[in-house]
């Protein structure tokens, strides 16, 4: 079977992290997606999708470090079921994402304001991550595997989104 979902949004809030007993680090946040499109009498129409993202281990640490809400990124991971009980007994029950690979998108101006950075402020470099091939790209792995190659930057296809495309 196969289960991967590549979402590239803005996030809708701050990220939220926690630590396990064992001391890794969990992250969650949400991903805003849209698609337009003209409905059948021709009007210009605008589908917006909210999803729940959780990051785990390095990469949580890093989305909390770099990530703030209306930051644009792209992720990559597989959708997960989540069910439980509310307060008042209720079964519910919610798709979310499990992120395996993130990027950063919207270049070292976004990166910088991220971090107070200022134009005529200090003159440091966006930061890099220690994944192959895009400097702006962190995957996780298990401990004991070993991680897949990250296609080079000239292999990776471009994905045209215009600012005016995001919700936000």
């Amino acid at each position: 079977m196969f289960n991967k979902v590549i979402l590239v949004g803005n996030l809708t809030r701050d990220i939220e992290i926690k630590y396990s007993q064992a001391g890794m680090a969990i992250a969650k946040s949400a991903i805003a997606t849209s698609r337009k499109f003209k409905s059948n009498a021709g009007e210009q129409k605008e589908e917006v999708c909210f999803v729940d993202i959780t990051f785990f281990a390095r990469s949580a640490e890093v989305a909390n470090q770099y990530l703030r809400k209306g930051s644009k990124i792209l992720v990559e991971g597989r959708l997960t079921f989540d069910q439980w009980t509310d307060q008042n007994g209720q079964k519910r029950s919610k798709h979310s994402v499990t992120v395996e690979t993130m990027q950063m998108l919207g270049g070292k101006e976004s990166v910088q304001q991220t971090q107070g950075v200022h134009e005529s402020g200090s003159s440091e470099q966006a930061p890099t991550y220690p994944a192959q091939g895009n400097p702006n790209t962190y995957s996780t792995s298990g401990n004991n595997r070993q991680s897949p190659q990250m296609p080079k930057p000239e292999e990776i296809p471009s994905i045209d989104i215009d600012d005016k495309d995001i919700p936000f």
